[in-house]
């Protein structure tokens, strides 16, 4: 009987590990959606702001716009790798892809600074081929992040809500 209770003991206490470390996997997952998801309002208002400031030729401002999201990013950045990664499979990998999406992003802004910067216009031509570059590299480092999270919550547990934004 005492054999049968410790070995029911072991099971559910193996099932609330199971449960615990599962849960911890959600909640990184979580966490790092909510960095995404909080730096959306500035992106949005930069973005319309550098059109307008781009229409106005007013580049001062178009390089004060990058600094600050560039400063914003890397802000998020530092917060993300504080952050403790969980004991959970895959973590790693996820973590290392949310960082460089996030690098990603924050190479956008630092060539906004570098074009409201340039003194010259041949100079802003060739930082805005960069930027068109990058623009249109994007979604493939959106999905590289994407994948990396479907993996690791597949290897934990638990889903990925799809996005319907």
């Amino acid at each position: 009987m005492i054999k049968k209770l410790i070995i029911i003991a072991t099971l559910v206490a193996g099932l609330d590990a199971c449960k615990s470390k599962s849960k911890a996997a959600y909640n990184y997952s979580s966490d790092m959606v909510a960095k995404e998801n909080n730096l959306r309002p500035e992106v949005r208002a930069t973005e319309s702001n550098v059109k307008k400031y781009y229409e106005a030729g007013q580049y001062d401002s178009i390089a004060v716009a990058g600094e600050n999201m560039e400063n914003l990013v890397q802000k998020t950045i530092d917060e993300i790798n504080a952050m403790p990664v969980p004991v959970a499979k895959e973590a790693d990998k996820f973590k290392a892809a949310v960082i460089r999406y996030f690098i990603f992003i924050k190479s956008l802004y630092m060539d906004y600074k570098e074009y409201g910067r340039a003194v010259t216009v041949e100079k802003r031509q060739e930082i805005m081929l960069d930027i068109q570059k990058i623009v249109s590299q994007k979604q493939d480092h959106l999905d590289e992040m994407q994948d990396a999270q479907r993996k690791y919550a597949e290897a934990n547990g638990f889903k990925v809500k799809a996005k319907l934004d």
